[in-house]
C-alpha cells in the first residue's frame, strides 16, 4: 500500500500502483513562490545470496550485486524522467544481509577518502581497484544527471600501530555513498549503531556527514538504526542548516511503537525537517515502509503482500514548515483544549521536586479510575490503565513520567484500548533509555493483550495526550487502520507538559504515541 497524506485537516488518499509526482511541504499563498526540490526513494526488494554464510569469489559476488545495480539502474531512469534530482537507496540493498565477517567479504569495494580525494569513479575507473559497484552507482548518477545516495559494504585496510585495527588487518563498513549529478564522488557515511552486524565495524570516531546541493541546500546523512541515538542523528540537526535528511535503512517493523513509516514521520515532525527513506522490501521478514516525509505532509509505501519493489517521487520544500508554524490561533478556543488548559492549570495532585514528581494515588485523584495493569510491550514492562467510556481523563505514572488521555469518542465500539506508559532502559535489541505515553488498540478484549502488534481497528478518537517529560527530544507517533499514517493537529509544551491533539480521525486508531529518548541515561 502507498499513501499520500496531506496536513492534518486534509483527507487521506491512497494509491496502490505506481509511482507518482505530489507536491509536500509549502502552503503558498496569494503571493508566495513555492520553492521545491524534486526528490526520489526506492523501497528495494533485493536479490539476495543463497547462502550467504559461505564464503564466495570476488566475481560470484559481483554477479549477485550487479543484477540489484540493474534494478537500481532502470528506477534511476524512471526518476529521471519524472524530474528527480535527488534519489535514495536502501540500506543492504545491493548486496543483502546475515553475512558473517569472511563471507561478506568479496562484496566489499574498497572506499577511498573524499575528504583526501576527489575522484569520479565512472570517469576515472582504474584510478582504485575493487571498485566496481562505487563505479556503477557513479554511471547511474551521471546518466541521470541526479544527485545519487546509496548503501554497500566497504573495506579500508589498517595497520597494526592502529589500537582498534582488527586482527584480519582491515575495516569492514556498512556505508552511505553521496554521488552528485556529474557522477563524482561527494561523501560517504560509515553506520555508527550496527544492529547486530557481525560482518561490520563500528568506526573509530561518529561520522558527521553533511553535503551541500544546488538545488536545496544542506543534507544531513545516517542509517537505520541511528535514528534512535543522539550520535549522529541529533548531533547533525544541532545544525540549522540542515533541512533534510537522507536516510537508507533495512528496517524491521516492530509494532505498536516502531513501525518504519512511524518513526520516520515523527522524527521529520519532532525535528522539523525533510526525511528522504528508503527501506528495504522483504514483506516476509517484516521489512517495508519507506516514505518521503516532511513535518506537515508525507507520501509513504508500505505493503506486506505485494513481493514488488515501489519507487515514490515528490515535490518537495525546501524549507520545510514546522508544526509550530502551522498551530491554529483559535485552537485554545477550542472546548476541548479549553478543558486540557483547565486540567493543566488546575491539577492539585502532583508536585515536583528538582528530579522527580510524587503524584497521590490514582484512587484520590479520579474515584472513577479504572485499575491499572502491567503488560509487556516491545519488551518493555508498561504501566497501563484500560480506556473504557465514551470520554475521560485518565492518568497513569511510572517513575517519574505521569501520562495524562482526554479523550471524546463519537462512537463506542468493542475493541479495548489503553493507556500505557514507560519510563525506564531499553534492553532488548538495542540499549536505550526511553519515556513513553501511548494510547493503543489491544490485541483482544483481554488486559493481558495490551501491547500486541495490530493493524487493524475501527475506534475513532478526538484526544490530547501529554505528560511530564523530562527530555525535549519527543517523537509523536500515530499510526491508524491497515497501516496508514496521520498527523497531530498540534504538538508542543505547555507549561512543564508535552502535548498531543487530534481530532477527525478518518480511520480506526491503532496507535498514538509521544516517543521520549533520555539520549544521556541510555
Amino acid at each position: 500500500m502507498a499513501g499520500i497524506m496531506f496536513g492534518a485537516s486534509s483527507k487521506l488518499v491512497l494509491f496502490l500502483c505506481g509511482c507518482y509526482v505530489v507536491a509536500l511541504g509549502v502552503h503558498a499563498g496569494k503571493h508566495e513562490v513555492a520553492e521545491y526540490y524534486v526528490a526520489a526513494v526506492y523501497e528495494h526488494h533485493s536479490i539476495l545470496s543463497p547462502d550467504p554464510l559461505t564464503p564466495t569469489t570476488r566475481k560470484q559476488a559481483l554477479e549477485l550485486m550487479n543484477q540489484n545495480l540493474d534494478i537500481y539502474e532502470q528506477q534511476v531512469m524512471a526518476a529521471t524522467q519524472k524530474g528527480a534530482q535527488i534519489i535514495v537507496f536502501p540500506e543492504d540493498g545491493i548486496h543483502g544481509f546475515n553475512f558473517t565477517r569472511t563471507s561478506i567479504y568479496p562484496f566489499l569495494d574498497f572506499m577511498p577518502s573524499p575528504q583526501l580525494v576527489k575522484w569520479n569513479p565512472c570517469l576515472e575507473p582504474h584510478r582504485f581497484s575493487d571498485t566496481e559497484v562505487l563505479q556503477r552507482l557513479s554511471c547511474m548518477a551521471l546518466r541521470g544527471q541526479m544527485f545519487l545516495v546509496a548503501n554497500l559494504g566497504t573495506k579500508q585496510p589498517c595497520h597494526s600501530s592502529d589500537a582498534a585495527c582488527p586482527n584480519d588487518a582491515r575495516y569492514q563498513f556498512n556505508t552511505n555513498v553521496v554521488f552528485s549529478s556529474n557522477g563524482t564522488l561527494v561523501d560517504r557515511y560509515r553506520k555508527h549503531n550496527l544492529y547486530f552486524e557481525a560482518a561490520f565495524d563500528t568506526p573509530p570516531k561518529v561520522d558527521y556527514i553533511t553535503f551541500d546541493t544546488p538545488f536545496a541546500g544542506k543534507f544531513g546523512m545516517f542509517t537505520c538504526f541511528d535514528i534512535l541515538f543522539f550520535d549522529p542523528a541529533i548531533s547533525l540537526l544541532r545544525e540549522s542548516e540542515v533541512k533534510h535528511i537522507v536516510y537508507p535503512t533495512a528496517w524491521m517493523n516492530q509494532l505498536p511503537l516502531l513501525a518504519a513509516i512511524q518513526i520516520q514521520l515523527g522524527f521529520a515532525i519532532a525535528l522539523g525537517i525533510n526525511v528522504l527513506a528508503a527501506n528495504i522490501h522483504h514483506p516476509s521478514l517484516g521489512m517495508t515502509g519507506s516514505g518521503i516525509h516532511t513535518p506537515l505532509q508525507s507520501f509513504w509505501h508500505h505493503d506486506m503482500e505485494n513481493p514488488s519493489g515501489h519507487l515514490i517521487v515528490a515535490q518537495v520544500a525546501k524549507n520545510p514548515l514546522s508544526h509550530s508554524h502551522t498551530v491554529n490561533a483559535t485552537s485554545k478556543l477550542d472546548p476541548s483544549h479549553t478543558k486540557f488548559l483547565k486540567i493543566l492549570a488546575g491539577d492539585p495532585y502532583c508536585e515536583k521536586d528538582a528530579q522527580e514528581v510524587h503524584c497521590e494515588g490514582a484512587a484520590k485523584w479520579n474515584m472513577n479510575a479504572p485499575p491499572t495493569f502491567h503488560s509487556e510491550m516491545m519488551y518493555d514492562n508498561f504501566t497501563l490503565i484500560p480506556v473504557w467510556g465514551k470520554e475521560g481523563h485518565l492518568r497513569v505514572c511510572a517513575n517519574s513520567l505521569c501520562c495524562h488521555l482526554l479523550y471524546q469518542r463519537p462512537n463506542l465500539t468493542t475493541e479495548l484500548y489503553a493507556l500505557g506508559v514507560f519510563d525506564g532502559l531499553h534492553t532488548v535489541h538495542g540499549t536505550y533509555y526511553i519515556q513513553v505515553c501511548a494510547l493503543v488498540k489491544c490485541g483482544g478484549l483481554g488486559l493481558d493483550t495490551c501491547g500486541q502488534e495490530i493493524t487493524e481497528a475501527t475506534g475513532i478518537f478526538e484526544f490530547h495526550l501529554w505528560g511530564n517529560f523530562t527530555t525535549s527530544y519527543i517523537f509523536p507517533l500515530f499510526l491508524t487502520s491497515g497501516m496508514t499514517l496521520a498527523i497531530p493537529d498540534q504538538i508542543g509544551w505547555e507549561n512543564d507538559y508535552y502535548f498531543m491533539r487530534k481530532s477527525g480521525l478518518s480511520s480506526g486508531l491503532v496507535t498514538a504515541a509521544l516517543y521520549g529518548r533520555v539520549y544521556e541515561r541510555d
